[in-house]
């Protein structure tokens, strides 16, 4: 039985742009002026909400869905500019860097080879060892920050391989072992607090900015962990892992209309027997953080903490996993308990039972629907609007998917016929815009439209596509993009429709 009902949100809408996708004359959007303008820019045009996508560190392949930790944040987002205005340091140290060529695109081997030398010279130079606020940051956030510090400065140490493959005393974290490495790494370990008290320091300012101007910020946190990560390397007893620290199962999803073979993630399935003994703490610790991050929680893949898709470890595709009971109601109350009066959205999309459906209607959680799938089938589509419990987060599409422009490019005749007649247009390139303001005049508590949508950009803006590896989140906007013309017409729809 889940103990607690979420209230419904306010009828409202937001914009959704990853922190990564600002424009920045580094490389890669931070925390750094062009996020101020971006708030400026929402409060301007009615929103209520920014949502971004995770926050924290990436790893091989980029994707902030499989970081190397779930508290930590991507020192990439720190501005170089505020460590300058701070004296850490010139700006013709960071002007000298190749950045990358492409304002439009991420350049992250770039970002690789030269953010950490910089933030290296803001750490040298820093007298952050006696500064009262970095002393608080580090005794506030030790649950997590020691051994994930500790685990950044081995994997630097061991050539940035996994933790599966460094020296065996130190992969089963054995007692002396730690304590001499942590003696050895001591510089290294302190460079990685200081990266994280400056993510903290800087991402806080900007949330009350927006705070501060009607902004709230909606996060989004993925269901599981990488398993190359410091939670699995520090926590391997709330995995699946055999005795050699190695996953007996992990984590994807079936074959469906999307792959023929299903997506096969790799994330490691958690051991939810061992994580009820102690009533989910480390859930419960993750929630608590991610409290404090953001206004709003969106969970992705809602619907593993119901039922998980289990995959055999050596398996090459995901065709061969089964579907496995999760902890439900269970976990729900732990996250509720933990969450306090921070919201959560469900990202429900996938295989939705009726114990799912249940779950979200006795917690309150609104779950999500996508107006870009609404045209396939029937009128019994639950994504289409007439079918909508004015409880839940309407979108055009997410960053898994095609732009608005270009899905409606490459399907069949039928299902753009259909689309046009229910949205009552005769061209097809009105599709995009006629799917947003079907969306905000939807009886749907919340909208969400990627910036990409509002654009009218194609598929070249795609954030990620799903089980494919190159190419993804590095899309970026450009400075001047957004213009008043845009401004004015966002403005206009969302005044128009009680948003």
């Amino acid at each position: 039985m889940i103990k607690k009902v979420q209230e419904p949100f306010e009828r409202g809408a937001g914009i959704l742009l990853p922190v990564s996708s600002l424009p920045s004359d580094y490389g890669i959007g931070t925390f750094g002026k062009e996020a101020y303008r971006f708030v400026d820019f929402l409060r301007s045009v009615g929103q209520k909400y920014w949502q971004v996508l995770p926050l924290g560190p990436i790893s091989y392949g980029d994707s902030p869905y499989a970081g190397t930790s779930a508290f930590a944040g991507n020192p990439y987002y720190i501005d170089l500019e505020e460590l300058i205005i701070e004296g850490l340091l010139q700006l013709d140290q960071v002007k000298s860097v190749d950045w990358g060529n492409d304002p439009n695109t991420i350049d992250y081997s770039a970002l690789y080879r030269e953010r950490f030398n910089i933030l290296k010279i803001a750490f040298h130079n820093s007298q952050h060892n006696t500064e009262k606020d970095y002393l608080d940051f580090c005794k506030e956030n030790s649950f997590w920050l020691d051994d994930y510090a500790l685990f950044m400065a081995a994997k630097r140490q061991f050539n940035d391989k996994e933790w599966l493959r460094w020296p065996k005393e130190i992969m089963l974290r054995e007692p002396q072992t730690i304590k001499d490495l942590l003696k050895e790494l001591q510089e290294q370990v302190d460079f990685w607090k200081f990266c994280q008290y400056k993510f903290y320091s800087q991402w806080f300012k900007l949330k009350k900015y927006a705070n501060d101007n009607g902004i709230r910020i909606i996060g989004d946190i993925p269901i599981y962990v990488a398993f190359d990560s410091a939670d699995v390397w520090v926590n391997h007893d709330l995995f699946d892992l055999d005795e050699m620290r190695r996953p007996r199962h992990v984590a994807g999803v079936p074959p469906d209309m999307f792959s023929e073979t299903g997506q096969l993630w790799g994330n490691p399935i958690y051991d939810w027997g061992k994580m009820e003994k102690d009533n989910f703490k480390w859930w419960q610790a993750r929630i608590r953080n991610n409290a404090k991050l953001y206004d709003v929680i969106r969970i992705d893949h809602f619907i593993g903490i119901v039922n998980y898709y289990s995959i055999p470890a050596n398996s090459h595709t995901a065709k061969t996993g089964e579907w496995v009971m999760g902890p439900g109601e269970k976990l729900i109350n732990a996250i509720n308990e933990a969450a306090g009066d921070i919201k959560i959205i469900a990202e429900d999309l996938g295989n939705v039972t009726p114990k799912v459906r249940r779950i979200l209607k006795e917690s309150g959680y609104p779950g999500m629907r996508l107006l870009q799938m609404a045209f396939f089938g029937g009128s019994d589509n639950e994504n289409l609007p007439f079918n909508y419990d004015s409880n839940c987060v309407v979108y055009g599409g997410t960053h898994d998917n095609e732009t608005l422009k270009d899905f409606f490019k490459n399907q069949s005749r039928e299902l753009i016929k259909y689309a046009m007649d229910f949205l009552n247009i005769k061209r097809r390139r009105q599709i995009p815009w006629a799917i947003i303001a079907c969306a905000y005049q939807s009886v749907a508590d919340t909208v969400i439209i990627q910036m990409q949508d509002f654009l009218g950009l194609d598929n070249s803006a795609r954030i990620n596509t799903p089980s494919t590896i190159g190419g993804n989140w590095t899309w970026r906007l450009e400075k001047g993009q957004i213009t008043k013309k845009l401004e004015s017409k966002i403005r206009k729809i969302t005044k128009l429709y009680g948003r």
